[in-house]
């Protein structure tokens, strides 16, 4: 693998876009995107839009933006080679972009930063989020710490069972988590929950969507303050090989880390961009998360906005799995929709088998571990990877670190001695004896 020894602290600082990824003025990319909310939440979302047109054009609010990213949550992340795992699948040379070494383990946090102080400006004192896999309300826990709002954080219940760490590190930080009921108890009931407590407190709340999804204005804010992944990662590969990757790899649940790590490349004819989602156990209704790559999606409106959702021909929208609870959203971002439908983005998808398979060839031949969501990208890049040439160079966006996966991961693997540890410890805690 051919990597210029060139210190990556030598890469300035990213900038925000030139030419920011904005809507029309009705708040849609092409043929997706729009404010669908109750008249309630109108005067929040024109406050909302107003405030991020003007943080676009003041350098003072991205130098507080950066400085936070670097003093609190460690930036710039860097790109990683992958010398051992090139070698083993043979074909082509694969890179990470290391979002996962970020305060809070996850790209989430580049959001929450940027949200946090938006919401300072407009005089809010109040948070809420949704979150499916617990990164974003994680992340968003430790942004209202830091900056002393009161949080509350909507998850499906569902989601609660299966990362249970992150519940547990929220509650630390002060956030009261709110496990949903309704529904499938997943991401979508989450949000709907969440919709319904900002109707209701909007005088003193902000809604802290975490992913590029929801009414206008929130596709194009969260994702202009994810841009920060893909600008570093752009002159981090100018700087470790000479010349751009030819194909950028991103799982895609909602949108915003794939929208993150695309923004540096986009426009470039000669590099592909690849997006992921999950292809779960089957093709089935329930079986999977994969709206545009499984061609079963279709366009439809909820939870504000127009974009293509997992849905009955009465436009109910249906069950939905994968093994990453970041993944299972049954819509997807408007703009992701929109540069699919144009061409600029391939989708695929990736099963669950593949995804658990790719977690375990990361662990053992680089001792990096993937989260389960970000691990769907990597599946893609390794399934591509034999067929291309060494002179090949990819991109996977590692959108977060595993920790909070290892419930998921040790059921996945059969591991047998973690059960008898977590049994062990469970009864030990409410005093059980074995004797």
């Amino acid at each position: 693998m051919s990597v210029k020894p060139t210190l990556l602290a030598t890469v300035p600082p990213p900038l925000p876009p030139e030419k920011p990824l904005l809507p029309d003025e009705r708040g849609y990319f092409g043929e997706f995107g729009g404010a669908y909310v109750p008249e309630i939440l109108r005067p929040n979302l024109q406050e909302l839009t107003a405030a991020f047109a003007a943080v676009r054009n003041d350098a003072n609010f991205w130098a507080e933006y950066w400085r936070e990213l670097t003093t609190f949550s460690g930036r710039p992340t860097p790109v990683t080679p992958l010398p051992n795992l090139s070698r083993h699948l043979g074909g082509a040379q694969i890179f990470l972009k290391r979002e996962d070494l970020g305060q809070t383990g996850a790209h989430k946090v580049n959001n929450v930063i940027g949200q946090g102080l938006l919401a300072r400006r407009i005089g809010k004192t109040r948070i809420i989020a949704e979150t499916g896999a617990g990164q974003h309300g994680v992340a968003t826990a430790t942004m209202a710490a830091r900056f002393g709002f009161e949080a509350v954080i909507y998850m499906g219940a569902e989601d609660v069972e299966r990362q249970r760490p992150n519940v547990f590190w929220m509650e630390q930080m002060g956030a009261k988590v709110v496990a949903v009921e309704a529904g499938a108890r997943t991401l979508k009931d989450a949000i709907n929950e969440a919709l319904r407590d900002w109707s209701a407190n909007f005088a003193t709340t902000h809604y802290l969507l975490g992913t590029a999804c929801g009414p206008h204005p929130f596709p194009a804010l969260v994702t202009w303050l994810q841009s920060v992944a893909g600008t570093e990662a752009r002159a981090q590969m100018l700087a470790l090989t000479g010349r751009l990757p030819d194909r950028v790899y991103a799982c895609i649940g909602g949108g915003s880390n794939s929208l993150g790590i695309f923004q540096g490349f986009l426009g470039d004819a000669d590099v592909t961009l690849i997006g992921a989602e999950a292809g779960g156990t089957g093709s089935g209704i329930g079986e999977h998360a994969s709206r545009i790559a499984g061609g079963q999606g279709t366009r439809g409106i909820a939870q504000g906005y127009e974009t293509i959702f997992l849905q009955t021909p009465e436009g109910q929208m249906v069950d939905t799995h994968s093994v990453a609870a970041g993944l299972d959203y049954v819509g997807v971002s408007p703009l992701i929709a929109h540069l699919a439908s144009q061409g600029q983005v391939q989708m695929v998808s990736a099963l669950d088998n593949e995804v658990v398979e790719a977690v375990k060839l990361l662990m053992r031949f680089e001792g990096i571990i993937p989260a389960l969501e970000s691990a769907h990208g990597l599946a893609a890049a390794f399934r591509d990877a034999p067929k291309l040439s060494p002179k090949d160079i990819l991109l996977v966006n590692l959108s977060g670190r595993g920790d909070k996966d290892i419930f998921t991961v040790a059921s996945a693997l059969g591991d047998t001695s973690w059960a008898q540890f977590l049994r062990q410890k469970a009864d030990s805690m409410l005093g059980v004896s074995h004797d």
